[in-house]
């Protein structure tokens, strides 16, 4: 199969087409031919090794993931034994940090992980660029500890992890006042902030 592949840190440009060997599908595990990925700050810092400290985490002279790619969205080419949560032609997105592996035509992942059916109202190209940005921000809500009723100010609202944040706050019963640009005050109420404040930046 084909996939972009980066042998050494550095710019976009080391990162080449190249033919690599399509992954096996193991037990519990779901094969996905991927129809839409992303090229996303996580994939740049890995790619780039900046700042350094990535390193500690990605190979400390050369990458690790020779094929990145976190984000992606596809459908389901095969299911190893096991497998009960997704069939063969499953419309399916996720999020893959560690393993990456979403920039090429296939990916092996495991059926417990961050994975589920695309809803029939999006696309591939909808669906994959939406994984990012509310994994970060499930994982910061999960550490604050915010309850049903609390109310949470959330500035910088209209980025990816805040917009993000701003629904999943809002899903949990949280009131969010969302602090943002004034042209995204609509964007970010539209979202479920309670109570939306335009930035003076």
């Amino acid at each position: 199969m084909k996939a972009a592949v980066q042998a050494r840190y550095g710019p976009p440009e080391v990162v080449r087409i190249s033919e690599v060997q399509k992954p096996t599908t193991k037990d519990n595990e779901v094969l996905v031919k991927i129809h839409a990925t992303t090229v996303n700050r996580t994939d740049c810092a890995c790619r780039a090794a900046k700042p350094f400290f990535m390193r500690f985490f990605t190979g400390l002279t050369k990458p690790r993931a020779k094929v990145l790619g976190n984000e992606f969205a596809g459908m389901v080419a095969e299911v190893g034994v096991g497998v009960r949560s997704f069939n063969v032609g499953d419309r399916v997105f996720g999020y893959n940090e560690g393993p990456f592996g979403a920039h090429a035509e296939y990916l092996s992942i495991s059926q417990g992980g961050s994975l589920a059916t695309i809803p029939a109202n999006l696309t591939y190209e909808e669906a994959a660029p939406s994984t990012e940005g509310s994994h970060y921000a499930l994982s910061h809500i999960r550490a604050a500890k915010i309850r049903s009723g609390q109310d949470v100010l959330l500035y910088g609202a209209s980025g990816a992890i805040a917009s993000a944040a701003v629904q999943l706050w809002t899903i949990r019963g949280a009131y969010v006042c969302a602090v943002c640009d004034t042209t995204r005050v609509a964007l970010v109420t539209g979202l479920g902030a309670t109570r939306g404040r335009a930035s003076m930046a």
